[in-house]
């Protein structure tokens, strides 16, 4: 899962992405708010993390400007304003939930995740299509019932195409969405996955639309 951290103290921006990647995210860190604007109006973030106090352009107007973009990517604000004010102001600018310095990353892991859920209107906590159930926070996956192990790229693979069932996602979407900065992309490294994934859950299950790319089967 692939997010935009927008944070301008150094110390706090690598412990949030080091730590964020430790719990299966994909984070691309920008520290002002020029650059976040221009992230999140161009690139396919599942959500991003917006501090409010950033240079060049404050978090509340950056995500304004976002907003009026017709951008609807989940927004988490992270701010040390503590004031009722401020966080009232971050979210009727926009913003689906925020979280007050100083952090625990295991709730902001938490609350992402249950951004992204809802953004794709799934209020589960666990994915689930037909028998196949993939539990995000403890990155499990098990099909009629038995467990299934996935390494990290798989597993994100699997993740976003069953939050898009039934939608046809593009081999340049896909990479998109799993691949942040400066990571390097093997030509067919999705029709990798893709085969590895069919072999063990099932060739039926993932199916490619010739010339488009790939459809995760829903119900029925």
């Amino acid at each position: 899962m692939r997010i935009l951290l927008a944070e301008d103290d150094p110390l706090l921006g690598d412990g949030l992405r080091a730590g964020l990647r430790q719990r299966g995210f994909q984070v691309d860190w920008v520290r002002d708010g020029a650059a976040a604007e221009r992230e999140m109006r161009a690139e396919p973030y599942a959500a991003a993390v917006l501090d409010l106090g950033l240079p060049r352009i404050d978090g509340i107007d950056v995500l304004r400007a976002v907003r009026a973009a017709g951008r609807t990517l989940p927004v988490l604000v992270l701010t040390a304003r503590d004031a009722v004010d401020d966080r009232v102001r971050g979210l009727d600018g926009g913003a689906d939930d925020y979280v007050i310095k100083p952090i625990d990353l295991d709730e902001l892991a938490a609350r992402l995740r249950a951004l992204v859920r809802r953004a794709h209107g799934q209020a589960q906590g666990a994915l689930r299509v037909q028998d196949l159930v993939l539990d995000v926070a403890t990155r499990r996956v098990s099909c009629d019932g038995q467990d299934i192990a996935l390494p990290l790229r798989e597993f994100d693979l699997l993740q976003l195409l069953m939050l898009n069932a039934g939608r046809v996602m593009s081999r340049a979407q896909l990479e998109q969405h799993l691949y942040g900065w400066g990571q390097e992309v093997d030509s067919n490294a999705i029709e990798v996955h893709v085969h590895h994934l069919r072999r063990k859950l099932g060739a039926g299950r993932i199916q490619t639309v010739r010339g488009v790319g790939y459809l995760m089967r829903g119900e029925g």
